[in-house]
């Protein structure tokens, strides 16, 4: 893959994953309107969050890490790529449909597992109810995430990056139809609260949602010459080494998540504290989403290539452009989850059943997330070099000690200052995996150096980015009472951003941060 055709297709990955993370915020802009931080809410976030967190397991953990190098050999090598994808596409179906069954029966133990302070009042049963409709997601997303895979390393990335994309935009016309049409059914002779009607509609949302997804990349697989077709699977000794490889990688590729699951188990323990993490989640997954995402999905099926080939200087430059890239757009969107987080949560959440308390305990996780949002991405440009070598041993230890770190400290911390050490854990936990990964590339040789220009703009990119932070803080001060006012507070919010911006990229040019005509070619050949 050529610079400019990485740069391509980091952009148009990064652009579809942008729109859907557009709607994403509109499906929790919604639910935070309509289900605020109650009940309701926290058992739906957790119902949603337990297919979504052995997805990263099986599918983007394993697969996307795993299934990706093997398979873009196989490609490039002119081998029976078809046959193996095909294999792991069933092999995967009958596993994790078994699965579904099982966790479907199992549900009060899996919310059990995921918050146990839920345990003994009415979030119990409407997580475990809620859970057990929104699971088998886990069936159709995984297949198509392996799907994906097979579009990115065959260098076809739009409909891949699209399909999420159809999940949000399938939550916000169910919300809607929900509010609208409520039926007048009772339990135990009492009305059924309106949230509750809702989160049981968003519970449905979740596997139509995945099932439309899987039809999405199925289809293009298709077109692109990999049809896939419904047969008993083959235990093949390509599967086996694929399974063996993807053990470990399913812990490493989903860290974060794990870690998750210790912020959540430690949240339930705090009334509204589920839906707070989990509405500050959503705000630094944008550029999360955005950047770490495009570069995993992106740099691995390239640096795949390239070692393969014993290009070490063309995996060098497609590494350190990643990187270069990756943090230009991450770091200035870090300042400004630490800088402005109370104007963000407020505008974006603030309406019906989300109040001014809900705002500011929000607006806490946020800053503290921001200060991990770098470190957040650092691993999905890292961990590459290692699944490119076929290295998931490494990884794996690396998240075992990450994960001990979160767990001390969101369970050491939380009887000291709460709900918020969740937070803190997944921080500095995102900071000691990229620390370990960092340290463990040093034996890889000249592929996982950093290179001159990347070193030259590094501090370039920091000290715009700082600079940036005093121009959103200058903006707030401007804007002050519009960000509070419900006819204008949109437009003041879009202001303040619009400075952050401009500022941003303006002194990044000026200082050498960047050349934004590299930006501007690359949008031109993703068009």
């Amino acid at each position: 893959m050529k610079p400019i055709r990485l740069m391509t297709g980091f952009l148009t990955v990064g652009v579809w994953t942008l729109l859907s993370r557009v709607f994403g915020f509109a499906r929790d802009i919604m639910i935070a309107g309509y289900l605020g931080t109650g009940p309701a809410a926290q058992a739906f976030l957790i119902a949603f969050s337990l297919p979504n967190m052995f997805r990263r397991f099986f599918a983007e953990g394993a697969f996307n890490m795993a299934f990706v190098p093997m398979f873009s050999k196989k490609l490039e090598g002119d081998e029976d790529a078809q046959t193996f994808a095909q294999d792991a596409f069933m092999f995967m179906a009958v596993v994790l449909s078994v699965f579904s069954v099982i966790a479907v029966l199992a549900m009060p133990w899996l919310v059990t597992a995921m918050a146990s302070g839920f345990r003994g009042d009415e979030r119990f049963d409407l997580a475990v109810g809620y859970g057990r409709i929104a699971f088998p997601y886990i069936l159709f997303i995984s297949l198509a995430a392996l799907l994906s895979g097979v579009l990115n390393a065959a260098g076809r990335f739009v409909a891949a990056a699209a399909a999420p994309v159809l999940l949000n935009v399938i939550f916000v016309i169910v919300m809607l139809i929900a509010a609208r049409y409520q039926p007048d059914y009772t339990t135990g002779g009492l009305p059924t609260p309106r949230d509750w009607h809702i989160g049981w509609a968003l519970a449905l949302a979740v596997p139509v949602g995945g099932i439309a997804q899987l039809a999405l990349v199925w289809w293009a697989a298709r077109r692109a010459g990999f049809a896939m077709t419904l047969r008993w699977p083959r235990w093949t000794p390509d599967l086996k080494k694929l399974f063996i490889i993807a053990g470990p990688a399913a812990l490493a590729g989903g860290v974060v998540q794990v870690n998750l699951l210790v912020g959540r188990q430690v949240a339930s323990y705090f009334d509204g504290a589920v839906a707070w993490l989990s509405y500050a989640d959503r705000l630094y997954q944008l550029p999360l989403g955005v950047v770490g995402i495009a570069i995993g999905v992106v740099l691995l099926p390239d640096l795949s290539r390239k070692l393969r080939s014993g290009d070490e200087a063309g995996g060098r430059h497609a590494f350190n452009r990643a990187c270069e890239l990756s943090l230009a757009l991450t770091i200035p969107a870090a300042i400004a989850l630490i800088v402005i987080p109370l104007p963000l949560v407020s505008v974006l959440f603030e309406r019906g059943s989300f109040n001014s308390d809900d705002t500011a305990a929000t607006a806490l996780a946020v800053t503290v997330y921001g200060l991990g949002l770098p470190a957040f991405v650092l691993q999905k440009a890292l961990q590459p070099l290692y699944f490119a070598r076929e290295d998931t041993r490494r990884p794996f230890i690396y998240a075992v000690v990450a994960m001990v770190v979160n767990a001390v400290v969101a369970l050491g911390l939380s009887i000291y200052i709460g709900y918020i050490a969740a937070a803190l854990a997944t921080t500095i936990a995102g900071w000691v995996m990229v620390w370990q990964l960092w340290r463990g590339s040093r034996s890889m040789g000249e592929a996982a150096t950093f290179d001159a220009r990347f070193k030259y703009r590094f501090w370039r990119i920091v000290f715009a980015s700082v600079l940036m932070g005093g121009l959103l803080m200058l903006a707030v001060l401007l804007v002050g009472p519009g960000l509070g006012m419900a006819g204008v507070r949109y437009g003041a919010l879009a202001f303040v951003v619009t400075v952050g911006i401009v500022g941003y990229f303006g002194l990044g040019q000026l200082l050498g941060a960047f050349r934004l005509a590299e930006f501007k070619a690359a949008m031109k050949r993703s068009s």
